[in-house]
């Protein structure tokens, strides 16, 4: 039977500076092993997917400078992401806009997550997601951890997989459907991106229950 706990949201003040292996440790310790970190990126786009990415670090290779994949630059979110895939066992989902809009993000988020670790390649004990919620179908215990991309190196790890594959994505998306400028923005509501839509209309990458996409 699958049990799901959630972390009690901490106080900035008792964040640590960087996310840690302790939670993983923990579990490890109790009989919890492997421990996953899910994470996903672009929930709040105009336009493409939600990519979620579920990763198993290696303890005794964990790559140096693992963190909230919005605290790091383009350039460093690569290296680590080539380091992660070369010591960690990786899976890799997504959620289309199609299925954004036939849902809502919450639930193609958490489904992508859901996915995600389904496919790892070693099966976790322990799934450690990001956020207040804990996807509905895993076969192991998981963990909602609040803030979790900057508490957990297991989740800060997967939120760059899911970022960097991500913006891989809508990078090729914009030789697809030129004109929106989506290797810029990765489909994110800015001035060019929104012009582009009240100039040539909206594509198959949009979606269209997003404001300001959303017919009143």
């Amino acid at each position: 039977m699958t049990r799901h706990t959630a972390s009690d949201s901490p106080l900035l003040f008792d964040l640590p500076e960087g996310p840690d292996f302790l939670m993983e440790t923990a579990a490890r310790r109790a009989g919890l092993w492997p421990v996953a970190g899910t994470d996903e990126a672009g929930r709040g786009p105009l336009a493409g997917p939600v990519v979620a990415a579920a990763v198993i670090l290696d303890p005794a290779a964990i790559p140096d400078g693992l963190n909230d994949s919005k605290q790091l630059s383009a350039a460093q979110r690569e290296g680590l992401f080539a380091a992660i895939l070369s010591t960690a066992h990786v899976s890799v989902a997504s959620s289309s806009a199609r299925r954004i809009d036939g849902t809502d993000i919450r639930k193609a988020s958490l489904d992508a997550m859901r996915r995600a670790v389904a496919g790892l390649s070693l099966a976790p004990r322990l799934v450690l997601a990001d956020g207040r919620d804990v996807p509905p179908g895993f076969a192991c215990e998981g963990r909602a951890v609040i803030r979790g991309d900057a508490r957990s190196l297991s989740i800060a790890a997967a939120s760059i997989v899911a970022k960097v594959t991500r913006d891989r994505m809508m990078a090729r998306a914009d030789h697809t459907f030129p004109g929106y400028g989506f290797a810029a923005h990765a489909g994110y509501a800015t001035v060019v991106h929104r012009r582009a839509i009240e100039t040539i209309g909206p594509c198959r990458l949009h979606r269209m229950t997003f404001r300001p996409l959303k017919a009143e």
